[in-house]
């Protein structure tokens, strides 16, 4: 059953936000912001073994899916679009999906989180299978488009997680592995990219990276696999192969610049090859 008063829209704990100084806001907004981990913190047993389930798919060669509409859904593609450069994986191995298409993750489309059957006609655009997984973010826990991709995973066999920040919302109750991040009322009434929006961010942050790690793609603490896109990105590359290696930067350079990536770098030096 939906939840009839659902936490995303109680009231705020604060009054006369007009009325209050810029540092009595953002003294508040902090105070509010505060609370977040330690709702995360209450999360991670179950956290894990979404994790879990997600590598055991990926492992298979599976994809890893977000969807969601509004907020939620341009959370989804942030962390979707920064595993690529972060851990050199291709792109269409973690896919963020938004309500509306591209053309909503900068201008909100009219109506588009109220359609239950888009959200599938979307992912079988990428031939989705049950190798795959999909997680399904919504703060409000019962957003129309995102519980028709979860309704139709079920049918196909197709294992499925839940972000939301309610209790006992219809998403958490078709998902396989639901996480509740109940973060209360926001200091704006109603403004869910405020805290809920800031539990959904960490926590796809925890998924997206723990996955990448047990997928091995990052090796001790060491992002060896980043995309050298830019310069800043080259001499951070460089900086780890002259801390792995113990030679100067200029070796380090110059290494980088033959193999093309850390990790290859590395991969030689361990093969005893000439480098």
């Amino acid at each position: 059953m939906k939840n009839k008063n659902p936490e995303t829209e109680q009231e705020s704990l604060y009054k006369d936000l007009d009325q209050m100084s810029v540092k009595e806001l953002l003294t508040n907004i902090n105070t509010e912001d505060k609370k977040v981990p330690h709702i995360i913190e209450e999360q991670i047993p179950k956290i894990e073994k979404l994790v879990k389930a997600i590598v055991k798919k990926m492992q298979l060669g599976g994809r890893l899916f977000y969807i969601g509409a509004g907020t939620s859904g341009r959370i989804g593609i942030l962390d979707a679009s920064e595993c690529p450069p972060t851990f050199g994986v291709p792109h269409d191995m973690i896919i963020g999906i938004i309500a509306g298409g591209d053309t909503a993750i900068r201008k909100a489309v009219e109506n588009a989180e109220d359609d239950t059957e888009q959200a599938w006609k979307d992912l079988a655009k990428f031939e989705i299978s049950s190798l795959d997984f999909i997680i399904g973010i919504a703060a409000s826990g019962n957003t129309p488009y995102v519980l028709g991709a979860l309704k139709k995973a079920k049918e196909h066999n197709i294992k499925t997680g839940s972000i939301s920040c309610i209790s006992n919302g219809l998403i958490a109750q078709e998902a396989d592995h639901p996480i509740e991040l109940i973060v209360g009322p926001e200091f704006l009434t109603g403004s869910t990219r405020m805290k809920a929006g800031t539990a959904q961010k960490l926590t796809l942050n925890m998924i997206s990276t723990s996955v990448m790690i047990k997928l091995g793609k990052v090796k001790g603490n060491k992002m060896v696999d980043m995309q050298l896109s830019n310069e800043k990105l080259v001499k951070r590359g460089i900086k780890m192969i002259m801390e792995e290696l113990g030679i100067e930067y200029d070796a380090a350079e110059e290494l980088l610049h033959k193999h093309k990536s850390v990790r290859a770098v590395l991969l030689a030096q361990n093969k005893n090859q000439e480098i």
